[in-house]
């Protein structure tokens, strides 16, 4: 059969691209596990966040340098398979697919649950039909409505956490003075607990990596994409730790009736209980972002990998004639979300913490090689190309070590029927992986 004529095209500004990983991080994720973070960190949030921006940047910065290196859309995937070899490579890919699989079923599992319980008349089900539809539906039509779609959505959920930042400081003013340094470090604070609630704060990092996975569909993409990474990454990080700043003003401390509805009830506080149901929906529609996003940059990986072979190309790497999306691939993500209907939230959460953390290691470990193989030639910064990459790897192996049984269980799982696979691939280890053509 011959190749799909259809290809990729480069239409997105740099501007598009960072609202992409935007979305997908979900900058309103704060107001969801503040009270949580809070807890953990003895009422310094904020700094539990600033240090897991900082622990998480220096993969960003990996995935930059590697992005500038390589820009397609094959994002860990082809940088392992450049730097490590065509079978380590595959097996970093095959990790990776492990995230990207499931992590449209965890965003619309998440937003199903809040909707259901702001419109509890609605079964569960039902809006996880609802989710999955019309995400499906907008991406299918095309690169173009998903990008108007989100800048408008994201951009909604953005004013609302500002609009929020902006009547808790109006609350304040009417307020007994509180101390301004108190949310960065106070008498209840350890090093211990803020490292640890920091490492809690870091999984809300997943998905600064999606935006790779567009290199294709960017214009001036070894320059913009690069640029959008650190951009996403920094900006999510420094919003979520200025917005735990102010919310850590109104409520000092670390100890709450209800860590998870935390949010909620401060809402309430500040700007009445129409406001907080308001922003409670405002959220909740907003979400329907990052679940547009996610899917979006899940099917483009598993486009790559058809379009190089590695999985069926008549199935995975073929585009539609007239919108240019892999449909195919949309709507295998579209059944597999389906899964969510039997699923709790911890559980469907669990499946995709192992592939990103290894996929992040196998990133910056890239980042090292590149080192040893280009020092000579060019001037490659040691801090830079060497020991960030290195503490980056140290901070993703320590996350994996803290995901629970059932996660590291499910992860080797998957790692293990990838080698079975690649086993087939290369006929018991007696050709080469299959080559990742840009």
């Amino acid at each position: 059969m011959a190749d799909n004529p259809v290809k990729l095209t480069a239409s997105l500004s740099l501007t598009s691209v960072v609202l992409f990983g935007l979305a997908y991080m979900a900058p309103s994720l704060v107001l969801v596990i503040f009270g949580v973070i809070a807890q953990g960190s003895a009422g310094t949030a904020p700094s539990a966040f600033l240090l897991a921006t900082g622990a998480m940047l220096l993969s960003a910065l990996s995935y930059a340098k590697m992005a500038r290196l390589f820009p397609v859309s094959g994002s860990a995937y082809f940088y392992a398979r450049q730097m490590l070899g065509g079978q380590l490579g595959f097996l970093v890919g095959w990790l990776v697919l492990l995230d990207y699989l499931f992590m449209p079923m965890v965003a619309w599992l998440v937003q199903s649950v809040f909707l259901h319980v702001q419109f509890p008349g609605i079964p569960f089900w039902g809006w996880m039909l609802v989710n999955i539809g019309l995400t499906t539906l907008v991406n299918v039509l095309g690169l173009s409505l998903a990008d108007r779609t989100n800048k408008l959505l994201t951009g909604l959920g953005l004013a609302l956490v500002l609009l929020f930042v902006v009547l808790c400081l109006i609350h304040l003013l009417h307020q007994a003075p509180v101390s301004l340094t108190a949310p960065l470090w106070n008498a209840s604070s350890t090093f211990m607990g803020v490292s640890a609630a920091a490492a809690v704060a870091a999984y809300s990092y997943l998905g600064f990596d999606a935006v790779t996975t567009m290199a294709e569909e960017t214009r001036d993409a070894k320059r913009n994409i690069p640029r959008a990474v650190v951009l996403v990454m920094a900006t999510a990080g420094l919003l979520f730790a200025l917005v735990a700043y102010i919310m850590q003003l109104v409520h000092p401390g670390g100890v709450f009736e209800d860590a998870q509805t935390a949010a909620y009830l401060m809402s309430i506080e500040v700007g009445g209980q129409v406001f907080a149901d308001w922003l409670n929906l405002g959220l909740i529609i907003s979400g329907f972002a990052s679940g547009l996003i996610v899917q979006l940059s899940t099917s483009r990986l598993l486009y790559f990998m058809g379009r190089a072979d590695i999985l069926p190309k008549t199935f995975f790497g073929t585009l539609n004639p007239k919108t240019g999306a892999p449909v195919f691939n949309l709507l295998l993500t579209a059944v597999i979300g389906l899964l969510g209907l039997n699923l709790t939230l911890e559980m469907a959460t669990s499946f995709i913490n192992f592939g990103a953390f290894l996929g992040f290691t196998a990133v910056n470990l890239c980042v090292i090689c590149y080192y040893y193989r280009a020092r000579r030639r060019e001037r490659l910064g040691l801090v830079s190309y060497l020991l960030f990459p290195l503490l980056g790897m140290c901070v993703n192996l320590y996350l994996v070590s803290q995901l629970s049984a059932t996660a590291i269980v499910i992860g080797l799982c998957w790692l293990a029927l990838g080698v079975v696979y690649l086993t087939w691939l290369t006929r018991g280890f007696r050709q080469p992986a299959p080559d990742l053509r840009p």
